[in-house]
């Protein structure tokens, strides 16, 4: 009987052999896909190396340092030095279409999405046209759109010439004599040249000033009334401007003392926060209301106002940071490798100690299965591979890290000291440039016909479909969570902000991160009417240098790596909004 047991015990603590376990032929399985995949993405760059190789192209990014001979519309640089930096200003165009846009689209979708829930019967019929009709016109033909009817707004002009032309016409109406009619007519000569002739009827110009020249303030006044003079590009001149070039409004910049007072805003921030907490834990201990939010921001606000005027006292920094860039630029290559290598091995050996962990039984046993070994070995691989890519495959990456953790600190450095001024926020107006063809000047915040074009339809479009998933997740919240808030005496705006929208959210949060990714991905359609997003601006550069596949690659790593990050912070939403279960 015992020889029975011990027999039936042993069949069944034997393991299946390898090439009947489900486990190992799963892993195998996909290690093959893998391997094939990467083989076949391999074979594909080499072909097309050759075959570029073969017309005298190479593929190399080398060019990122080479000049980039190209003028950008709009953006942070739009005379760029390098094709990098190009590519730079590329990507921060994107970005800022894609958070504006983000944003926007949000707040739009929500607002219209409760609009088709409102008994009110032409919000709802209204908001329902919107997204019947908007989501079902391409986004592109909605973009096309815009930029014709932003095309259609009044010329921008630059009107100093007319404005002071309208100065001297009434001045000579009200009468001048004697040298002040001298000096009039030598600008009115002036404004006659070729160069300045802004207003039209320049002959008239001339005669005016030969009248003004000889005393004859009558005849130069009937010049003057003959002269057709633009009115002011507006509505507001110098304040805002809007035209078919765009709209431009005051600049809020921030100043020299920015970074100073942010330093100093670390500490006061604490300071404030400890407030907080203090009320916080008071009302729990006590009761009652303690306005912790209302003093915590009011203490936060106070002392943002003292670090205003006391930020020249952080301009310490300036020496520090200059030490660490320039002892963070003298770390060893070596140093650095060995470094990441046993972070890399440090973080393996950490994950397979909590997965050991994890699967511990209550008598402290870990009871592990074929797939979890797997998984500790691919974490050894991960390590391993990150070892030979620090020292085989790519041991400049090393070098490069101290290069650009020292140019980092060193631009830390200059934020800080140097004579700097304590203000921290500065503004400045907007102004039109002077020449034969009127731009807006760098001075005010100017947002073009073609980034307005390609922001307002991918808004209105992105919005329709926000609009439906807010509609979706408010109808999935129980009705009785309504009826119990109206129960207690909840006003709907209060049942839907404080009971419905927070159990809403919950459900509409996934699909809202596809449409945040899809709104980020449909910023390359500024190409179409040639905004200077990443992908304009790669076509630009790869029209120069032949360098197709390395702008595409730079294009590809720079759309996953927004995607990835839209995706991480959708996800981290959703955790921290999902229900807490014991």
């Amino acid at each position: 009987m015992a020889s029975a047991q011990q027999s039936s015990q042993l069949v069944q603590q034997r393991r299946p052999p390898p090439w009947r376990n489900v486990t190992v032929l799963r892993w195998i399985l996909q290690i093959a896909v893998l391997a094939i995949t990467i083989g076949l993405f391999w074979f594909l760059a080499v072909v097309a190396r050759s075959n570029l190789a073969a017309k005298g192209f190479t593929v190399s990014y080398d060019f990122l340092s080479d000049p980039a001979n190209i003028q950008l519309g709009e953006g942070i640089d739009q005379t760029p030095d390098t094709a990098g930096r190009a590519l730079w200003v590329g990507m921060v165009n994107t970005l800022r279409t894609s958070i504006i846009g983000i944003i926007a689209a949000t707040i739009l979708g929500v607002i219209v999405g409760l609009a088709r829930l409102s008994t009110n019967w032409m919000a709802n019929k209204a908001a329902s046209a919107y997204v019947e009709g908007l989501r079902n016109i391409p986004v592109l033909v909605q973009i096309i759109f815009w930029l014709t009817v932003f095309n259609t707004l009044p010329q921008l002009v630059n009107n100093s010439s007319e404005v002071e032309l309208a100065a001297i016409t009434a001045a000579v109406d009200d009468g001048v004599s004697g040298e002040e009619g001298t000096e009039l007519a030598a600008r009115l000569t002036q404004l006659a040249a070729p160069q300045d002739q802004a207003a039209a009827g320049t002959g008239f110009i001339r005669e005016a000033a030969a009248a003004l020249a000889d005393g004859n303030v009558e005849l130069a006044s009937e010049a003057l009334a003959s002269v057709e003079v633009t009115p002011p590009s507006g509505p507001i001149p110098g304040w805002l401007y809007i035209s078919n070039k765009g709209v431009s409004i005051p600049r809020v910049f921030i100043s020299d003392g920015f970074y100073q007072w942010l330093a100093l805003m670390i500490p006061f921030g604490l300071i404030a926060w400890f407030v907080y907490r203090n009320r916080v834990k008071k009302r729990e201990l006590e009761g009652g209301e303690t306005h912790a939010g209302l003093i915590g921001l009011g203490v936060a606000f106070v002392l943002a106002v003292i670090a205003w005027f006391l930020n020249p006292v952080m301009a310490f920094l300036g020496p520090v940071f200059q030490a660490i860039s320039d002892a963070w630029g003298s770390v060893p290559q070596v140093v650095v490798q060995v470094l990441l290598t046993v972070v890399a091995v440090g973080a393996s050996l950490n994950w397979i100690r909590r997965f050991l962990n994890s699967r511990r039984s209550p008598a402290g046993m870990a009871k592990l299965t074929d797939d979890d070994y797997f998984r500790m070995l691919f974490s050894l691989l991960g390590a391993a591979m990150a070892a030979l890519v620090l020292w085989v495959i790519w041991p400049g990456l090393s070098s490069w890290i101290i290069n650009s953790g020292s140019d980092l600190f060193q631009v830390i450095a200059d934020k800080f000291g140097d004579g700097r001024s304590n203000t921290v926020i500065d503004a400045a107006r907007p102004s039109v440039t002077e020449g034969r063809f009127s731009n807006y000047d760098v001075g005010g915040a100017t947002l073009t016909n073609f980034h307005a074009a390609l922001l307002v339809g991918l808004v209105l479009y992105t919005a329709s479909f926000i609009a439906e998933i807010v509609r979706g997740g408010v109808l999935a919240v129980a009705k009785g969570q309504s009826e119990a808030a109206a129960a207690l005496g909840l006003s709907r705006i209060q049942s839907l902000r404080k009971v419905v929208l927070p159990q809403a959210f919950r459900v509409i949060m996934p699909p809202l991160g596809n449409q945040y990714l899809n709104i980020t991905k449909n910023t390359s359609l500024g190409i179409a009417v040639l905004y200077s997003e990443v992908v304009q601006v790669g076509q630009s550069i790869f029209n120069k240098n032949n360098q197709v596949l390395a702008v595409f690659s730079i294009w590809m790593a720079f759309y996953l790596a927004c995607s990835l990050t839209i995706s991480f912070v959708v996800n981290w939403i959703n955790g921290r909004l999902a229900i807490v279960e014991r």
